[in-house]
Order: C-alpha cells, then structure tokens, then sequence
C-alpha cells in the first residue's frame, strides 16, 4: 500500500491520540480516589449495620426493663398488702404465721429482681456509650464519603474534559487521512492492544521492539517514502521519520 509521507505522519499523531485517550480511560478506571471510596463506603456500611444492630439491641433490652420493672412493681405491691395484714393484726395466728413466711420470701425474691433490674440498667448503660461510639463513627464516615465522592468526581470530570478534547482533535485529524489507510490503521489496532502505528527508529520497532537485521534495513531504506511499511514481527505500520 501507499501513502503519502504527510499521511504516514498523521497517522503516527492519530496514534498518540488513540494512545492518550487508552491511558486516560485506565486512569479512569483505575483512579486511587475511587478505591478508596468503595473502601470508604464498606466501612460506613459497617457502622451503619453496627449501630442499627446496637439500637435494635437496645430496644429489646429497654423491653427486659420495662418487665423487670412491672415484676418488681408487683412484688412490692404484694409486699406492701402482707405488711399491711399484719400490721392490722387481723386473721388467726396460722395465717399470720403464713403472711409473715410469705413476706420474707417476696422481700427475698423482691432482692433477686432488683439485682436483675440493675444488671439490666447497668448493660443499657453501656449500651447507650457503645451506640453514642457508632453513630458517631457512622456520621464521621458518612462525611468523609461525601468528601470522597466529590474529589473523585472532580477527578473524573477532569478526565471526562480531556477525553472530550482529545476527541475533539481525532475527529479532527482522522479527516485528513486517507480512507484506506485509516481503515487499516483501525483493523491493525483493534488486534494490537491499540497499538497500530509506530515510530521506526534507530532500526528498531517501538510496537514490539524488535531490532530490524542489516538487511531488512537497507530493503526498507530503499523503498519509495510513500511506501508503506509493516513490521515483519507484529504486523504494525512503521512510519520512517526523516
């Protein structure tokens, strides 16, 4: 195939654009701020799961007082009936006898529930602190997610700009190549790691890097500028630059 040596340049510039525009969407895709965003995101989800885990413990636990409480409350109640019986001395020496022996037991049982009423109050307590510790851990997070996600999506509008431009000036050069070559630069890129065009220098390609023999030199110097040339090895066009 033939080409002008002007047409040969173009592609070689065309390439260099395809090249940014390959290197500016692995930059997208693999931006450090978006890492450490899922990253981020992970733990916020975490301390969110953890606080809503803490708040439902502690509703069944405000449950567990509220019945230790109403159990204290009636066994008070019971011991303030006993207390009055006696106190009024009424009924016979047996059931006096049997309130007093009652007494003693809710006075014992009322001791037993008040002990479960504080354990209960005491890991409420230290409920509450933990729940305090994880919401504020989830708010702290929640922020710095915010922050994160509009770094990253400055990053990547910046990215976006310079791939609208790089763009810009593709569609801008591809105009001046010539259509058969242009689709043979396309054909050789879509099966060379987007890599189509190369420069030739100092005998070597720069697509696979082989080093051209003597001989192959000097049958490559002695073709027309306007002839085309492939790399034996990858098959990419070589453009001589003089």
């Amino acid at each position: 195939m033939k080409a002008e040596k002007l047409s040969q340049e173009r592609l070689l510039a065309l390439q260099d654009l395809d090249s940014s525009l390959m290197q500016l969407e692995h930059k997208a895709n693999n931006l450090p701020l978006s890492k450490l965003l899922d990253e981020k995101r992970l733990e916020f989800a975490s301390a969110r799961d953890l606080a809503v885990a803490a708040s439902t413990e502690r509703s069944d636990i405000k449950h567990e007082l509220s019945k230790s409480e109403l159990d204290v409350e009636q066994v008070l109640s019971r011991i303030e009936k006993d207390e009055k019986r006696l106190a009024s001395g009424l009924g016979t020496p047996k059931e006096l006898e049997q309130t007093q022996h009652e007494l003693e037991s809710l006075n014992k049982r009322r001791a037993e529930l008040e002990d479960i009423e504080l354990e209960v109050m005491v890991r409420l307590e230290g409920l509450d602190s933990r729940i305090a510790e994880l919401s504020k851990r989830r708010d702290e997070l929640s922020i710095e997610v915010d922050a994160i996600t509009k770094d990253r999506d400055q990053a990547l509008e910046q990215i976006s700009q310079a791939v609208s431009a790089t763009r810009s000036d593709r569609d801008a050069l591809v105009k001046d190549i010539e259509a058969e070559l242009l689709s043979l630069y396309e054909k050789i890129r879509s099966t060379s790691d987007g890599l189509a065009a190369v420069r030739l220098s100092d005998g070597k390609c720069q697509g696979c890097h082989l080093t051209m023999s003597a001989a192959e030199l000097t049958r490559i110097n002695a073709l027309a500028i306007d002839e085309l040339v492939r790399c034996e090895e990858c098959r990419r066009i070589l453009i001589r630059i003089t």
